[in-house]
């Protein structure tokens, strides 16, 4: 069976919105200023403690693991009350899914994001019945770049060859250690230019994206 993996932040659904406006929610609480959108939004994709870690630095918090487990809890339970009131799917994403899934691909979502956060955009987004395997940020000890989450979402869909869709650096690190075919979305939240990016393609509309697949799957082994 073939597969296709998503990333889930800044790859299907532009989040930042909403993880904005807990990071603020956050701010407010603790009596700071509120911070820029650009500079949230920057903080996005290694899951929601180094988020917090960003925040604080950015804030000029004294870290300790006590206080940076006690914000990222306070920041969690934020967010978990309205994760998908902002959020929405980028453009032709539900079309390109409901596609895939009709041409015989299974789906994957393989994101930092935790487990309940990510059912909960998935639900708000109305997509996530036409995914056969979700890890997120803590179904592992580790997170991407480690390769580890991807593999375990390949289990699950029991595919033999995959290709992953993301959209920061930290996407094309994992499908590097995974060795599999790697397709960069470019509106979402990288950090450098395209061309800095190891990719096999880019995109940036997602009405084009099933039709580069056969492509992307005979251009060299997926994993």
């Amino acid at each position: 069976m073939k597969a296709v993996i998503f990333d889930l932040d800044g790859t299907l659904v532009d989040s930042a919105p909403d993880i904005h406006a807990a990071v603020n929610a956050l701010m407010r609480a603790m009596g700071y200023q509120p911070l820029a959108f650009p500079v949230v939004r920057s903080f996005i994709g290694n899951g929601v403690p180094k988020l917090v870690e960003r925040v604080m630095r950015e804030r000029d918090l004294a870290f300790t693991p006590q206080r940076h487990a006690a914000l990222t809890e306070q920041f969690h339970a934020l967010y978990a009350q309205q994760p998908a009131r902002k959020t929405r799917c980028y453009p032709g994403v539900s079309e390109m899914l409901n596609r895939l899934k009709a041409e015989g691909y299974a789906l994957g979502i393989c994101t930092n994001k935790d487990m309940d956060l990510t059912r909960k955009v998935l639900d708000g987004m109305g997509i996530a019945g036409l995914f056969s395997a979700t890890i997120g940020g803590d179904s592992l000890p580790v997170k991407k770049p480690d390769p580890a989450p991807f593999f375990a979402c390949k289990q699950q869909l029991k595919a033999k060859s995959v290709v992953y869709v993301g959209d920061s650096e930290i996407d094309a690190a994992t499908a590097k250690a995974a060795k599999t075919p790697f397709a960069l979305f470019t509106e979402g939240y990288r950090k450098t230019p395209v061309a800095a990016i190891p990719h096999d393609v880019a995109f940036s509309d997602f009405a084009r994206f099933a039709g580069m697949l056969p492509a992307l799957f005979a251009s060299r082994s997926a994993a």
